[in-house]
């Protein structure tokens, strides 16, 4: 195969004015579609971002985009990456290149003007594809148009050499399988992986966390997963890592990255949090990590009738619900009809306002101080036990009040 079929990305008037833009500063071929989008296109697969090499420097593009009308964003000028917004679509233009130097968790760069060269520096065959304006498809490598409508993730040239420049592209393995692969995972690359896992130690903790949730959002990264299971990669990113069958279940039950992973890790709320602070999570994530958890009260689970589940979505919250009733389901498969019903009720149940406030305890005449809250919680309690009757919460606080 040597063309791509015609693709609605590559005729947007958005892409034209970039493509247009950097032709115009440089020739006809001096921008060509890469990586993903060429990739994706191939496989038949939607295309989000549409990327674009280039034989012009930094400078040259942003002078070119300007000179047409178009913003341009050095997001990373350092290591010639440029992006172009047109009509808000942002094109990440980067300017062709070859590694100077790696250790491992970052390269230095030299620009370039070789096709091959820049090729040549990529992770896996599959990303390193080009195409130019006409579709016509340029695979320097070799294997890439083979592997991508394969589903193969095979490491361009060497596995070795291309881990040792960036050991994240440990885990860039077993997020490509999860989102592309097909069939038996390349061996080779399999191998040098497990052998190599020790390098993701030296990786900075938002990259890793950042890899591993996109993996976990693929479709289906089960047995991705099982893979770095196996080859000891996954203890390295996740030490604490639970039994797998609940991850296992989840992935049937929800897509959410954060869920899945949530499933991954013990009902322990130490552990969670070791985990959060080693993968850097923001404080949202781990919080809502910790609030997964399922203690005994308020107990949540497939077994629930609507009345127990009105009081503990109140308490909990919605989310928070639906992500405890979620493990709890991953962990009961056979009770999914129970459980698929209460995360309904769950969305449709509108949750009441509490009808009392300080001013009413005030009224009642409880004294101003803690005793306000103290007395408040207990008829909440009350309230929340009782099923939130519409009426009754200010005579049970006039009762309190009384209580010798």
């Amino acid at each position: 195969m040597d063309r791509l079929d015609p693709q609605p990305w590559m005729t947007d008037p958005h892409t034209s004015a970039v493509m247009d833009a950097l032709e115009a500063a440089g020739g006809a071929d001096c921008a060509r579609f890469v990586g993903g989008c060429v990739r994706n296109a191939l496989m038949g697969r939607a295309v989000a971002d549409v990327d674009i090499a280039t034989r012009l420097l930094p400078p040259q593009v942003i002078a070119a985009l300007e000179a047409a009308g178009l913003r341009a964003v050095p997001t990373g000028v350092d290591h010639g990456t440029v992006t172009a917004i047109a009509a808000h679509t942002p094109f990440e233009i980067t300017t062709l290149r070859r590694d100077v130097e790696t250790d491992g968790r970052r390269a230095v760069v030299a620009f370039s003007d070789d096709w091959a060269e820049d090729a040549a520096r990529r992770d896996f065959r599959l990303n390193a594809l080009y195409a130019d304006r006409q579709g016509r498809l340029y695979d320097y490598v070799g294997g890439g148009v083979e592997d991508a409508l394969a589903g193969r993730i095979v490491f361009v040239g060497d596995a070795e050499t291309r881990i040792r420049e960036d050991y994240l592209r440990v885990l860039r393995f077993f997020r490509f399988y999860a989102w592309y692969g097909k069939g038996e995972p390349d061996a080779a690359g399999l191998k040098t992986c497990a052998d190599l896992e020790a390098g993701i130690a030296t990786l900075s903790a938002e990259r890793v966390s950042a890899e591993l949730l996109k993996l976990l959002a693929a479709p289906d990264p089960r047995r991705a997963v099982r893979l770095m299971a196996e080859t000891g990669v996954l203890a390295m990113v996740l030490p604490e890592l639970a039994p797998m069958a609940r991850f296992e279940a989840m992935v049937e039950i929800d897509p959410d990255p954060l869920l899945r992973l949530s499933a991954l890790l013990p009902d322990d709320a130490a552990a969670v949090i070791r985990a959060a602070e080693r993968l850097r999570l923001s404080n949202a994530q781990r919080e809502r990590l910790l609030a997964a958890l399922v203690p005994e009260t308020p107990q949540v689970g497939p077994g629930l009738d609507q009345r127990q589940a009105r009081a503990a979505i109140y308490r909990l919250g919605v989310r928070t619900f639906r992500d405890r009733l979620k493990r709890g389901w991953a962990e009961q498969p056979q009770a999914a009809p129970a459980a698929g019903a209460l995360l309904a009720y769950a969305e449709d149940w509108k949750v009441p306002r509490f009808p009392l406030g300080g001013a009413d305890a005030l009224n009642a005449g409880v004294p101003l101080g803690p005793e306000v809250g103290r007395l408040l919680r207990e008829v909440e309690a009350w309230w929340i036990e009782h099923d939130f009757p519409d009426e009754g919460a200010l005579d049970r606080l006039r009762a309190l009040v009384k209580r010798p």
